[in-house]
């Protein structure tokens, strides 16, 4: 059979390989490290006017803090500008001058919280990421969203980098700075499409939640999400995770590098299934043969020494702690009305969600449904049900639209047994 035979058809890996690759408009303009720079800086943004398109980059999984980096903007008026906030630690002018402006931001509820460390808090939020889901967009990634909307191409190689990292290199500054380049035109052509939708009043309540939500509450033993504890099998070994993380937090903290670094969560897990009797044995796992474990090696064997010495009633319970419903696998034995109530509800909302093309947790907090289901109010009339709803953080948009098959839902009931 000749080559041209056996020849597959091509298939283009990126199926926007065909659009436009989006360059800066107005080149790269130099970071921003020096306080004269910065006062330039504040009274360009200032004087611009419009929407504020921000964005912050992280070192995540590099570094153990979650601050900001790099802070990106851009503004008509003022172009673009790469502002490193580590020189300054505080970029409250910054801030200020741009305040009353609207802030475009991808994926708000993730730039935030990095925003707010260096002073920088806005007062109207436009997140481009939430307002593709509304919209339905299948993917809302910012870069999807880009190509979807506005028909370009963006850079995507350097999501993952060490942007503690110092100097900056070049291609990693261009990459940040598109971030920023299309964003208020993607907001302009997001909003346009919302309001063709009917759906701009939903997404006005979704921007102001993002900015009246509380800090997020630290969860309940962070240890029990180490990468493989389903391999854990007794109280005895989860009580080695419990230690040999929190011996990794602390120093991971001290030196602001990701904890993974540190420690591989595979190390921690090998080490809580073996239950090594002593150091030596402990160095012989092979996941503690790394330069990195290695360099601890005394830490690490006096958290599990430690560990292993606890009375019983000192071992952590199997589980994590949770105020909330079981899991939903196991409603069907424990409350089959509940299970049926869940069901229901799950199909009700699923319904309306397709309806208008939403993602379902877009449309209701699956958490929600799942309280509501599992312990409804006594007396489960719309009224009761809608303050249910809105105690739990849901809108008045999403309320509107499931309140009522909710309630419905709450009268749902197991078929019963028939009898022997």
């Amino acid at each position: 059979m000749s080559p041209a035979e056996t020849q597959q058809p091509s298939v283009p890996d990126d199926p926007t390989a065909h659009l436009p690759l989006l360059e800066l408009r107005d080149g790269l303009s130099e970071v921003v490290d020096t306080d004269s720079a910065l006062t330039e800086v504040v009274e360009a943004f200032r004087s611009g006017t419009g929407p504020v398109a921000v964005d912050a980059e992280r070192a995540s999984g590099y570094r153990y803090s979650h601050r900001a980096y790099l802070v990106q903007l851009r503004r008509a008026g003022a172009g673009s500008a790469l502002v490193d906030p580590i020189p300054f630690g505080d970029l409250s002018a910054l801030g200020d001058a741009i305040v009353d402006a609207e802030w475009i931001i991808h994926a708000a509820n993730q730039d935030l919280a990095c925003l707010a460390e260096v002073g920088m808090v806005p007062r109207r939020v436009f997140d481009t990421e939430l307002a593709g889901r509304l919209l339905g967009y299948p993917k809302v990634g910012l870069a999807s969203l880009v190509s979807e909307v506005l028909g370009y191409r963006m850079r995507k190689e350097h999501s993952a980098a060490d942007w503690s990292t110092r100097p900056l290199p070049g291609p990693w500054l261009i990459y940040a700075a598109l971030d920023v380049e299309m964003l208020i035109e993607l907001r302009d052509a997001i909003e346009a499409e919302l309001r063709r939708e009917g759906k701009w009043d939903w997404a006005e309540q979704e921007f102001t939640a993002i900015l009246s939500a509380p800090p997020r509450e630290p969860k309940p033993d962070p240890w029990r999400r180490t990468s493989g504890m389903h391999r854990v099998r007794n109280r005895r070994s989860l009580a080695v995770v419990r230690a040999l993380w929190e011996a990794r937090d602390q120093i991971a903290e001290a030196a602001d590098i990701s904890p993974g670094r540190i420690l591989p969560d595979a190390a921690i897990v090998e080490a809580a299934s073996a239950m090594p009797a002593d150091r030596d044995t402990l160095q012989r796992l092979t996941a503690f043969k790394g330069r990195g474990a290695h360099r601890h090696m005394r830490t690490w064997w006096e958290a599990i020494d430690h560990a292993r010495r606890l009375p019983e009633s000192q071992l952590p319970k199997q589980g994590p702690r949770y105020d909330g419903p079981p899991p939903a696998r196991a409603w069907a034995d424990r409350d089959p009305d509940a299970a049926a109530r869940l069901a229901a509800a799950r199909a009700a909302v699923g319904e309306i969600a397709e309806a208008h093309r939403l993602p379902t947790e877009n449309l209701m907090a699956p958490d929600t449904i799942r309280r509501l289901a599992w312990a409804p109010p006594a007396d489960a009339t719309l009224e009761v049900v809608s303050a249910f709803l809105r105690d739990h953080g849901a809108r008045e948009w999403q309320i509107g639209l499931t309140a009522e098959v909710l309630t419905d839902a709450m009268a749902a009931e197991a078929p019963a047994k028939p009898l022997d």
